[in-house]
Formats: structure tokens, sequence, C-alpha cells
């Protein structure tokens, strides 16, 4: 891996100080980065130190020396697609844009920024806000020895957005980030960190995109969430990679504290092979986290998700629904655990994931699990994966309905329910839309 070019020299410990010195990173920032990079020197491929989660995706051709380091460089003009969502003013609060890695644009609404906002990229708060960032960041997620993607992000990561909200303040519109990639052949490591003080509320969507042009690319992000007591948060990701992008390694987690809500939505629709972990850790009593997932599989994509939902307090819920389909030689992977740890009296945790098949030649493995350490809880997980019913294309044919649109409705269906608990309007909007896209 190197910077500028795809194919050169390997990255170094000096290319890991020389992006810090780019940055004009302080020393404890620099000092985090090496050693992230000392790290992942030393682990092995994570199919090694975690062979049960790994097992089913294939690294084989992936070759981390292959990818330069992205600098920058991107034709804005390549983004059209995102703006979908965050297209509209007067329906967000902010919105932050990452070309390659690197801060394009950045709007706050004065009211926010009056009330003690803060919302910048990750590099620029590094700079102006020492002491908030310092005392999280890579204190979730992306710790170094959890395996060698995770390092390798600590120690690389570029772009990336900050968010603060002070205590008591109520962000009523969304807040919007935007990750776009377009250099073939380069490697991004977008790096979010949100926090969200006592009795605060936020919504952030991020939204991710990548050139379907060219050479293979590569994604390891991280997302931190920390969620104070009573702090309410919606978060959503929405990728929609180009087909050349590989997702390996990223990492959504959430601590929550006392009487803290999450409501977290994640949606998979592009990339080559996509491989994220999302988790929720519930760490004082009466906090909460809702957990949706959408993923659709077409052509031959692989899709990973890992979810954990963590209860280490008594009196915490969790609610898990995940959805998703796969058509052609696509294939699909869910694995969820449900984590109750001993002490967690009175936990109320559930975990649904459906999955339905569109094609005989895909295919759709779902892995629940429990580790249960409390004895006076409310629990319960489930999956079933299904294939299109030929009962109900006919039932659907014989009112007049065309097979490819009756099929569609089926689809639809299928992801009402998720799609139904998803409070923005654009959002769902644009997930239908895409969602019958990929039907064609």
């Amino acid at each position: 891996m190197a910077s500028g070019s795809p194919g050169a020299a390997g990255v170094s410990r000096e290319t890991v100080e020389a992006l810090s010195t780019r940055m004009r990173e302080p020393d404890w920032a620099r000092a985090l980065r090496t050693a992230a990079w000392d790290a992942f020197e030393q682990l092995p491929m994570p199919s090694v130190t975690h062979p049960e989660k790994w097992r089913r995706t294939d690294l084989g051709e992936l070759d981390p020396g292959a990818f330069c380091l992205v600098g920058g460089t991107a034709d804005s003009a390549q983004m059209r697609y995102i703006g979908t969502i965050a297209r509209d003013v007067e329906e967000r609060a902010g919105l932050i844009t990452h070309l390659d890695g690197s801060l394009a644009a950045v709007e706050l609404m004065a009211e926010a920024a009056q009330q003690g906002v803060i919302f910048s990229d990750l590099a620029t708060a590094v700079r102006e806000h020492p002491d908030l960032v310092r005392d999280h960041l890579m204190t979730t997620v992306a710790l170094p020895d959890e395996h060698r993607f995770r390092a390798l992000h600590a120690a690389l990561w570029t772009g990336g957005t900050f968010i603060y909200v002070p205590k008591g303040v109520d962000v009523v519109l969304p807040l919007m980030s935007q990750t776009w990639l377009g250099a073939p052949g380069c490697a991004l490591f977008p790096h979010t960190l949100l926090i969200a003080e006592e009795g605060s509320s936020v919504t952030l969507i991020e939204l991710f995109a990548s050139t379907g042009d060219g050479g293979r690319t590569l994604s390891s992000g991280a997302v931190e969430l920390i969620l104070r007591a009573g702090a309410r948060v919606q978060y959503a990701a929405v990728q929609e990679w180009g087909l050349p992008m590989w997702e390996v390694g990223s990492l959504i987690r959430a601590h929550l504290a006392r009487d803290a809500s999450l409501r977290s939505l994640v949606v998979a629709l592009g990339g080559g092979l996509v491989k994220v972990d999302v988790e929720s850790q519930l760490l004082g009593p009466g906090a909460s986290s809702e957990m949706l997932g959408v993923y659709f599989g077409t052509g031959g994509q692989r899709v990973n998700f890992h979810t954990l939902q963590e209860h280490r307090a008594p009196s915490t819920s969790s609610d898990l629904l995940y959805r998703g389909a796969v058509k052609d030689t696509a294939r699909a992977v869910f694995s969820g655990l449900i984590r109750v740890d001993p002490g967690a009296q009175k936990t109320n945790a559930f975990q649904v994931n459906r999955n339905l098949i569109l094609s005989r030649g895909a295919r759709s493995d779902s892995i629940p699990m429990l580790e249960i350490m409390a004895d006076d809880l409310r629990c319960t997980h489930g999956s079933a994966t299904s294939h299109l019913d030929d009962e109900q294309i006919f039932y659907l044919m014989s009112r007049g309905i065309p097979r490819k649109r009756a099929a569609f409705m089926i689809v639809e269906g299928f992801f009402a329910d998720v799609f139904d608990r998803i409070p923005r309007e654009r959002v769902r909007s644009y997930l239908r839309a895409r969602v019958a896209e990929k039907m064609i």
C-alpha cells in the first residue's frame, strides 16, 4: 500500500508518521497511530485470531499491499446519487462531505452552532478540540489489539466525522455525512465519533459510496457512538459502494449509559464483499437499543453481518430486526449474538433475522446465538430463510399483475416491517426505490 499511487511499495511506520504530520496532529494522536501500526505488524489475519467469525469470509483475493492511500482528488460530480437523501437543505441541520478521505465541504445550522453543537471532520476536531477528542477517540472501537484490520484502521484513518452535542441540547433536524471514494485501486479508512451528552438528542445519517469503475477498492471504517445518561440518538448508515469495493473489518459500536436510547439502521446494498460488525453495549440501567438492518445482494455480492446485543447492566432492553434478500449467485451471512452478563437482571432482549432467496444460485446463512449469564430476564431469538413463493406469484398474476411486478410486490412486502420502523420518509422512499432497482 502506498500513498498516491496504486500498487507501489507498502506502507511503513514512516508512512503513518508522514500521514500524521500532513494532518498536523498533536503528539497524542500521532502516538495512537504509531502504536496501532506496531500492533498491525504483529497481528496475523483475523481468520487466525477469530476463525469462527471469519471462516465464511474468503479473503484469499485480498492483498492489502495492492492499494494506495487516498489523496483527496475525487471529482465531486461523481457523487450525484448520494444527494437523493441529503438533497434538501430545509430537511437537515448540517451536512459534511468527504471526497477521497479529505473534507470537501461542511455546513451547520446557526441555531445548532449557537447551542454548542460541534460538527466537523475528525481531523479538524483533533486540532481544534483536542481535549474533547482525546478523551473519546478509539475508546470504544478500533482497539488495535482486536484484530489486524482494526489496527490498520487505527493507524491509517482519514476523513470521518466528529459530532458533539452538549448536555440537554435537542438537534431536531438530522445531521448528514456523505463519503465518496472515487480513486480506483485505493483504500479508505473513515472514522466517525459521536458524543451525545446527558439528556441530549440527535440524528446522524451517514452515506457511503464509491466509483464502480476501475480496480478493486478497500474500506475499513469505524463508528463510535457514545451516549451519556438519558441521551437519545438515531443513527443510520447507508452504503452503496461500487462493486469493486471490498469493505472488510468495519465496526459500528455504541456505548449506552443509564436511560440512554439508540435507534440504529444499517443498510448494505453495494460492494463486492461487505463484512461489518454492529454492536450495542448497554452499560447503564434503563438503556435501550433498537437495531435495524437491510441488505440486498445481487450478482456475485457477498454480505456478512455480525451483530452483538450486550447487556451489562440490569433493566436494559434491545430489539434487533435484520432482513435480507439475495439474488443471482449472491451470498449473505447473518450472525447475531445476545449476551447477558452476570447481574444484568430484568433484561429484555429480542433478535429476529429473516432472509429471502430469489434465485437458485443464491444462498443465505443465519446464525442466531445466546450467551445468558443471568436468570431473571426475557430473551428470544429467531431466524427464517425462505424462497420466493410461486403460489403467491401465481395468485397475483391471476389478478392481472405481470410476473415482475408481482415479484417486486412480494419483496417490498418482505422488507415492509423494517421500512415501517424507519422514521425518516426520505430514507424509506430511497430504500424502496433501490430495492425496486435491484429487482431488475
